[in-house]
């Protein structure tokens, strides 16, 4: 048997993996209509309530992570600049992604262009 403070252990590193699994998937969609955003949302829901059947851990490790970033699908072209200099847990390509894919279709080529051109500005400093 494994004893409880591993089995914890091995369970947090296990959720917080599926989390960031869950968000780079999210950043691979190509096209998403408001639909598949609350799918997404519900997605996690379901994978939320099976987990705290299977656990006892609490809170669920990178639960706002994924959260978060799910909602970001939502916001617009003025608020998601303000948001990617606030969040830079995410990387350069979930950033670009949200770009593209929420406000692709919403805004024009020069507002995008900014908006990419503000997630170099936030990369430029890790490099």
């Amino acid at each position: 048997r494994i004893p409880l403070p591993v089995s914890n252990i091995l369970w947090e590193h296990c959720i917080r993996l599926a989390n960031r699994t869950l968000v780079e998937g999210y950043a691979n969609v190509k096209k998403c209509s408001n639909e598949g955003r609350a799918l997404m949302q519900l997605d996690f829901q379901q994978f939320l309530m099976k987990l705290e059947k299977l656990t006892d851990i609490r809170p669920i490790p990178d639960k706002e992570f994924v959260e978060t970033y799910i909602k970001a699908y939502y916001l617009t072209e003025n608020d998601m600049e303000r948001w990617m200099k606030e969040h830079r847990e995410y990387s350069t390509k979930q950033l670009t992604n949200l770009v593209n894919v929420c406000l692709g279709s919403h805004i024009n080529k020069k507002a995008r262009q900014k908006l990419l051109a503000a997630i170099d500005d936030i990369d430029r400093p890790k490099r």
